[in-house]
């Protein structure tokens, strides 16, 4: 299979700023490919290089096998890129602004944006400068994709959709993924990557620390469990257990391992209250990528 996008050894340097090093990534042909890792870690950094909104101090890129620098404008043609923040002319109604974003590409892009304005609900009579920050971000998705690109980057591409339209959202790459075209999806949300990728590059303070299939991040199953007891508890220990915090009846800790092992483990306490949920990416670097 023909790798869509590849790096090797992908560096930039922001002065005394971290940037990103040594960032290696092969995203295959019809896959959505995880880009994942908190806040600041540098993904938004690595698809700006790639795009060549910024220059790599060093490394390579190539998308379709053509270096991102110097092919620059032939890459683009068969490109959707979705910042992770959208700044517009506020006087421009959305249908103006997706025209003359259409135009650049040499072909007649109505219909389809007349049919993506129709899924996201969006109504493009509107001026950008009155719209919620929801309805700007479906602007952006109508402005990636209306021209049936090849490669779909999104970076934090769901900030300012309702639930609702998230699962529209995500029903539509899918869809598109389907078609042929190639994802890749970049957030900090755990969950969302689980919903529709194939692979992930976990990246951290620049670098990429691990990639694996999304098969093997579900098996790892990592739950963030807080749980209120009816009396004291002086201390709390459990296989598989990380970062546990104690205060007086309260527990806190982040697990990986038997679902089962940690109900029996809870079992042992009459309980208030207990909470079992998804930790944020941040915590699961925290505890586990020291």
């Amino acid at each position: 299979m023909n790798p869509v996008i590849e790096t090797h050894k992908l560096t930039k340097n922001y002065g005394k700023s971290r940037g990103i090093v040594d960032v290696d990534i092969i995203v295959d042909e019809g896959e959505i490919f995880g880009f994942i890792g908190p806040n600041g870690a540098g993904k938004s950094t690595t698809i700006r290089t790639l795009l060549s909104l910024v220059y790599k101090t060093s490394g390579e890129a190539k998308i379709f096998g053509l270096d991102c620098h110097k092919n620059r404008e032939e890459i683009l043609r068969n490109v959707g890129y979705l910042p992770s923040e959208i700044f517009y002319y506020d006087n421009m109604r959305a249908l103006d602004l997706l025209n003359y974003s259409a135009s650049f590409y040499h072909k007649d892009c109505s219909a389809r944006i007349t049919e993506l304005a129709d899924l996201l609900e969006l109504d493009l009579s509107k001026k950008i400068e009155d719209m919620s920050l929801g309805n700007r971000k479906k602007v952006g998705i109508v402005q990636g994709l209306l021209h049936s690109p090849k490669l779909i980057i999104l970076d934090e591409p769901t900030n300012g959709l309702d639930p609702l339209m998230q699962k529209t959202f995500f029903d539509l790459i899918q869809e598109e993924n389907k078609k042929g075209a190639t994802v890749l999806f970049s957030s900090h949300i755990l969950d969302e990557v689980q919903r529709i990728c194939d692979r992930v590059a976990i990246i951290k303070e620049g670098r990429i620390i691990n990639t694996q299939k999304i098969t093997e991040l579900r098996e790892q199953s990592y739950k963030k469990v807080a749980f209120h007891a009816a009396q004291p508890i002086p201390q709390f220990e459990i296989e598989g257990g990380a970062n546990v915090a104690i205060n007086h009846d309260r527990v806190s800790f982040v697990f990986k391992g038997d679902v089962n092992a940690l109900l029996h483990k809870l079992s042992q306490y009459r309980l208030i209250n207990l909470d079992i949920s998804e930790p944020s990416l941040e915590e699961i670097f925290m505890h586990y990528y020291r």
